[in-house]
């Protein structure tokens, strides 16, 4: 066995209410869901083995958490906590900053994360510099429970690709849908 990264298997995130997040990841983003691993019913868990384990100050109580699985890429699981999260990361805070989902349609995608919920931080952006290139752009808007979302498309060749072999990672195209099931 190779001790090697092959990609990213999923993302945390502690969202103030489970239900409305799900809502809005599966309005805005076509997720679903795969499994509750604490279902809202069984919890609230707690205590000090869950605070040493998960790092969370004493009293930390979790109520539910949830796997989610986007069309294409990663999971993402969310996590609800009693007493809720204190506030909404900045970008500027230390840490994990925010997450970037690489898209085909960027206007159509960002246009419906709006109409799910998001708040639009700006109109798209060409990507700079090393990233440049005539349809590579990327755009960011706000959760609705605060939370920093990316969406990037870089579909032409970047600047950046002349001076190394090696390239970022992007996911695989889906294959265009013909309306016929797969057959397992």
């Amino acid at each position: 066995m190779t001790a090697r990264v092959r990609g990213i298997d999923h993302i945390g995130l502690t969202v103030p209410d489970l239900e409305a997040a799900t809502r809005f990841l599966a309005d805005a983003l076509g997720a679903e869901v795969l499994y509750d691993t604490l279902p809202a019913d069984r919890g609230p868990v707690g205590g000090p083995e869950t605070e040493q384990r998960l790092g969370v100050p004493p009293g930390t109580r979790q109520l539910a958490i949830r796997m989610l699985a986007l069309p294409d890429g990663p999971g993402i699981e969310l996590f609800a906590y009693d007493p809720p999260g204190r506030s909404p990361a900045l970008p500027s805070d230390l840490g994990w900053q925010h997450l970037a989902l690489y898209v085909d349609d960027l206007d159509t995608l960002r246009d419906r994360a709006i109409e799910a919920g998001a708040h639009p931080l700006s109109p798209p952006h060409p990507l700079p510099g090393p990233e440049a290139g005539p349809a590579n752009r990327f755009a960011y808007l706000r959760t609705p429970w605060g939370s920093t979302l990316e969406l990037v498309t870089y579909p032409d060749p970047q600047p950046y690709e002349e001076k190394t072999d090696r390239r970022r990672w992007r996911p695989a195209a889906s294959p265009p849908s013909c309306g016929v099931p797969s057959a397992g």
